[in-house]
């Protein structure tokens, strides 16, 4: 009786070469169906299967010539199920591990092994060679083991250990010398380091390439032979001719290194990377108002400094970018096609001319009636498509008036209703019917829609008034007036330099509350280290609280250095010298942003609302005295809403009424 003592088993192992008839056995190695001899334990129901039990506990794979696989019986890591780098499968039973990360089950480990012993050749014999065009259907999102690329239009093996394989890439020589590392041979390889190919510039994660681990070098199968003539006539008027050579050059093309391969335009004299061939020479970005172009360099007589539209480092003229030439906005090629989400391509100039027209503002009033001031015709009377009534044109700013588009305090002239309590600054009365929101995925202008409440998808702050609004998609995404407006670069009065809009920027503090910066979306100063969240950079200028009669002026420093001095006047808590806060000069009172602000900052008071949990009409109002919430309980210190009926005396925070669908009276556009 043939015994075995395995290290995954504290009992021995007793060889067993019948088939077990009454029940099914399942190999804890492998985690398949035991058909053939095994090892088993009785007295635990342990079983391995003879090859997985004979595996050895040190492996030399050749896909993999860095390090040894070790054998073992669970997974390595503390947090996680590992992957096979084989399969692309979790890994529940037996693995081979290697300490760079890699790690096959063991029947991968076996099979691909196999396939390299037998180079590649044997295992034609194992299995069928099969036409793609008689699988069509099966094979659309099926790609080849080797090469990542599609099994459509290709001859294929697919044996039954779930896995395709090309032909041509079955036949693939283990070992290859290449003109472009002539170093040292290249050897057919896991990319378990992650590295992009030389000539395609390209990262293929799984997968086999030809590597060089001494120098860290790889090729994908792909492109060991790239084509030496590249002819696009939709992206150059000229062929690029390969040059394949270990040459260091500039890409004329995206403005970055090139080692290996280039591509030459000898009309032209440019040099590129393979991959920039086919650069698309018209895209609409997110991050522009307009079409932009790629050139391969672009003239500045004025000799200014141009700063990428989205990093926002210097830009080499003199190498290729994406430009708009009537806004003088520039930004890399790179950042521009970092994510294919960010724009999409326009086939033909023609497109883009129509594309720069239909830009034209969609005006959103008719003027009804103009007065002249010396050189200045005023609109003083107007119709806006958001009310019923005439609007007209007023200085005089008097008690505390919300603005209906964007709900902010009333400070400067705007044109009001003689008829009811509906005003509009200048500016939110001139806003288009149809905008494109920079910075937002969806490149089609989104509509203005009125008298709405919702959440902004850019800002994430409840708002009340005029959205822009996606109508194409169908994805409900609605952007409020000011990051619809928002220019960029911004300029601050917090700061003395320009500062920009960074979707992400560690390791910094914000200077208007202190928070960190880390994860989330700032305007940051490539000057100096200032830095303030987007959310904060919103905060308006001049707000109105309850606890103090003069408005309140938004302060960026404290220049009382006398720290007994700073605490906020509302919540009587310490507060930092260096962070923004609001004053009152009359009363010298000071206090914290959100304090100030509260939850709702932008939702605005006075308007009327009905509920399906009250039958009453109800006015948005913010109480200095903070009468008890109907529904919690609790104090009312933010934005609530109160019974107009003078019997009853319902109120609620604002929070504990929007569980209920509260609808605007005036409209139904809720979000």
């Amino acid at each position: 009786m043939e015994v075995l003592r395995h290290f995954s088993h504290e009992h021995p192992l007793i060889f067993n070469e019948e088939r077990s008839h009454e029940s099914e056995v399942y190999c804890s190695a492998c985690g398949e169906l035991v058909l053939g001899p095994r090892f088993s334990c009785m007295e635990c129901g342990f079983h391995l299967d003879k090859n997985c039990a004979e595996a050895p506990d040190v492996m030399n794979h050749p896909f993999h010539r860095k390090h040894n696989l070790e054998l073992k019986a669970s997974s390595p890591y503390d947090d996680g199920s590992p992957l096979c780098g084989f399969c692309n499968n979790i890994c529940w039973n037996f693995l081979y591990h290697c300490s760079c990360n890699l790690d096959f089950h063991i029947k991968c480990a076996f099979l691909s092994y196999k396939v390299l012993k037998n180079d590649f050749r044997d295992l034609q014999h194992l299995v069928p060679i099969i036409s793609s065009e008689c699988h069509s259907r099966e094979l659309e999102k099926a790609q080849c083991f080797a090469c990542q690329k599609s099994l459509l239009d290709c001859v294929y093996i697919s044996p039954d250990y779930g896995f395709h394989l090309h032909k041509k890439c079955l036949e693939l020589p283990l070992e290859i010398n290449h003109p472009c590392h002539r170093h040292h041979s290249l050897f057919l390889q896991f990319n378990n380091d992650h590295l992009p190919c030389q000539i395609c510039q390209e990262t293929q994660h799984e997968g086999l390439v030809y590597c060089c681990s001494i120098c860290k070098f790889v090729l994908h199968t792909g492109c060991v032979s790239p084509p030496p003539i590249i002819e696009d006539p939709s992206t150059h008027e000229h062929p690029f001719t390969r040059c394949l050579k270990n040459l260091s050059f500039n890409c004329d093309a995206c403005g970055t290194l090139g080692n290996y391969v280039s591509y030459n335009c000898l009309t032209c004299s440019l040099m590129v990377h393979k991959k920039c061939i086919t650069l698309p020479r018209f895209i609409k970005s997110i991050w522009h108002d307009h079409p932009i172009s790629h050139n391969y360099f672009v003239v500045d007589n004025e000799c200014t400094t141009h700063d990428c539209g989205f990093c926002h480092e210097d830009v080499n003229m003199e190498s290729g970018s994406y430009y708009c030439s009537k806004c003088k906005f520039i930004i890399h090629v790179n950042c521009a096609l970092q994510d294919a989400r960010w724009y999409y391509k326009i086939e033909s100039k023609d497109k883009v001319n129509a594309m720069s027209a239909v830009g034209a503002l969609d005006p959103s009033f008719v003027v009804i009636k103009t007065i002249k001031i010396g050189e200045e015709i005023i609109d003083v009377e107007i119709k806006h498509f958001s009310h019923q009534h005439n609007l007209v044109l007023s200085d005089e700013v008097k008690d505390r008036r919300y603005c209906d588009g964007c709900s902010q305090l009333i400070l400067t002239s705007f044109y009001g209703c003689l008829e009811c309590d509906f005003f509009l600054h200048k500016y939110c009365a001139r806003l288009p019917k149809k905008k494109q929101v920079i910075s937002l995925y969806h490149q089609d202008p989104l509509s203005l829609i009125p008298h709405c409440i919702f959440k902004c998808a850019l800002c994430r702050f409840m708002r009340s008034g005029f959205a822009y609004k996606c109508e194409v998609y169908m994805c409900n995404d609605h952007i409020c007036v000011r990051c619809a407006e928002i220019h960029l670069p911004y300029i601050s009065q917090g700061h003395k330099h320009p500062i920009h809009f960074y979707p992400q920027l560690n390791g910094l503090s914000c200077n208007a509350c202190g928070g960190s910066t880390d994860g989330v979306s700032i305007y940051g100063c490539k000057t100096c280290s200032f830095a303030v969240h987007y959310q904060c950079i919103l905060a308006p200028q001049i707000a109105w609280h309850e606890g103090d009669k003069h408005f309140l002026t938004l302060r960026y420093h404290e220049d009382n250095d006398y720290s007994e001095y700073h605490y906020c006047d509302i919540c009587e808590e310490k507060r930092s010298p260096n962070t923004w806060f609001y004053h009152c000069a009359i009363c010298d009172n000071s206090a914290h942003l959100h304090c100030v602000l509260g939850d709702y900052p932008f939702i605005k008071r006075g308007r009327t609302f009905i509920t399906n949990d009250h039958q009453h009409t109800l006015i948005s109002v913010q109480k200095a005295h903070h009468p008890k919430c109907c529904k919690c309980g609790e104090p009312c210190f933010d934005l609530a809403l109160e019974c107009l009926e003078e019997e009853c005396k319902y109120i609620s925070h604002w929070r504990c009424d929007s569980n209920y669908k509260i609808l605007w009276k005036d409209s139904k556009n809720l979000v």
